[in-house]
């Protein structure tokens, strides 16, 4: 509506002769900051299934296209969720939100772990996502888990491989095919699930989706942030339960970047160069550190988005992360 509107004025003063040169000039600059992205993700739409195809395979489905300007106001379908508890742990009851496939049989399981600095957010966080997924084929568990700083590090990890359990173990009535789990994780949710995907070895997990999470807590902690966006050293010393200086070990312990070998699942990275939360730096220093082991993986950098870019799932950002997820998806499931 705004840009519509800057649109409108800006034609009405070149029309009409009001306005002053620094007010058109201003509506100029308002519609280059508005069609931005959608010009560089049309670039990035041209390249992005071949780079997909050379990291993890061909896809099969030739329908969907990573961007597609007709879809930017479209409102996604939801589908019908069910809240389920999955563990007792420390006196409280840990639930999931839980999206059957719309497609009947034995379906892979994508397990989504939200964001929230480790200390907030809930299963319903982003949800768009979940119900997409469970629209073209996929079982969707959404899970909450112990926050900080009453739990700190490693009580997600323990309840992400808790979730984990509960659904192979109730695979038959939630008809899951165990041996196909794939994590998708939002921010602190990032960490969560590459940490898991790289240190659980026996429950399935053919692949991780990281959304903008950190993956190297030591080089984290040790970087200036800016204080008026994010205090990153009280960030990670709440969720890890002091500074680095006093407990080394578990920030090595909590970094995924330091468990990646040549056994490492598949991973798919998602990440604004704008991000002023997490920082570019991790996924690069995780893609390195990736094709050292030479581990399929693929880093998705758009150019303009910031922290939170799949907010709208059909925007720019969503619709290129949302195809190259699927993609993902098709390749490590098969």
């Amino acid at each position: 509506m705004f840009i519509q509107l800057t649109i409108g004025v800006l034609l009405l003063s070149l029309v009409t002769g009001y306005g002053s040169l620094l007010q058109v000039a201003i509506g100029f600059s308002a519609i280059v900051v508005y069609f931005y992205p959608l010009i560089r993700a049309y670039f990035l739409a041209q390249q992005l299934p071949k780079d997909l195809e050379q990291a993890f395979g061909k896809w099969t489905n030739t329908k969907t296209k990573p961007l597609d300007l007709t879809k930017l106001l479209t409102k996604i379908q939801r589908i019908e969720r069910r809240s389920l508890t999955y563990a007792e742990l420390d006196g409280i009851t840990l639930k999931l939100d839980y999206y059957n496939s719309a497609v009947s049989g034995k379906r892979p399981c994508v397990v989504v772990i939200h964001g929230g600095s480790w200390v907030s957010g809930d299963s319903r966080q982003l949800s768009s996502l979940n119900n997409r997924l469970a629209q073209i084929g996929y079982n969707v568990a959404s899970i909450n888990y112990r926050l900080a700083p009453k739990w700190n590090f490693p009580a997600p990890i323990e309840d992400a491989t808790a979730a984990l359990k509960y659904l192979r173990a109730h695979a038959d009535e939630l008809n899951i095919d165990i041996d196909n789990f794939v994590l998708v994780g939002r921010s602190a949710g990032g960490q969560i699930v590459l940490l898991t995907a790289y240190t659980a070895t026996d429950l399935g997990i053919k692949g991780v989706v990281n959304f903008y999470g950190p993956a190297d807590m030591i080089w984290g902690y040790h970087v200036h942030t800016n204080p008026l966006v994010i205090k990153g050293k009280e960030v990670l010393s709440t969720y890890l339960g002091g500074p680095y200086e006093q407990i080394p070990d578990k920030y090595a312990a909590s970094s995924p970047i330091e468990f990646v070998n040549e056994k490492t699942v598949p991973t798919l990275t998602l990440q604004g160069t704008t991000d002023s939360l997490v920082f570019e730096e991790h996924a690069f220093r995780l893609a390195k550190k990736l094709d050292q082991f030479k581990v399929p993986n693929y880093f998705l950098r758009l150019p303009w988005a910031t922290h939170g870019f799949d907010y709208h799932l059909y925007g720019p950002g969503g619709q290129l992360s949302t195809y190259a997820i699927e993609h993902f998806l098709q390749s490590v499931t098969k």
